[in-house]
């Protein structure tokens, strides 16, 4: 009995660590993101086209959201995030100001981040479902 109720919690520990062992980190997904919000950002400082700027928030979104389909709010937040950053500091370490409709218009650049994220993990599912036959 005693050695019954240890091999099953010895098997119940194994598949605990080959579950997490498979598991990758999202560590350089999320570095990759503040990349791409970052250089998104500098982008919006020296061109000033808002549009120019949410189609590459929404490229980023959906080259994550293809990536990492889990979840895809969070690419949204990170990079979103990131571009107003990104004025922000611009504003306070260049002598070229952006403007103030321009940081504000950043923060409406994450509105078409959301599209590109789902549309990138529908993407990724339809992909897999491809994939497999379905």
């Amino acid at each position: 009995m005693l050695q019954a109720c240890l091999t099953s919690q010895t098997l119940t520990q194994m598949r605990v660590e080959t579950n997490s062992s498979r598991t990758p980190s999202d560590a350089p997904f999320y570095f990759l993101a503040a990349l791409l919000g970052i250089t998104t950002g500098c982008v919006d400082v020296a061109v000033d086209d808002l549009l120019f700027t949410a189609l590459l928030v929404l490229m980023a979104c959906m080259l994550l959201g293809i990536l990492r389909p889990r979840w895809p709010w969070r690419w949204v937040v990170v990079v979103g995030a990131f571009v107003p950053l990104t004025e922000l500091a611009a504003y306070l370490l260049r002598t070229v100001k952006p403007s103030r409709a321009q940081v504000y218009g950043s923060f409406l650049a994450a509105l078409p981040g959301i599209a590109g994220a789902y549309g990138g993990a529908v993407l990724r599912a339809g992909i897999e479902n491809l994939r497999k036959g379905k």
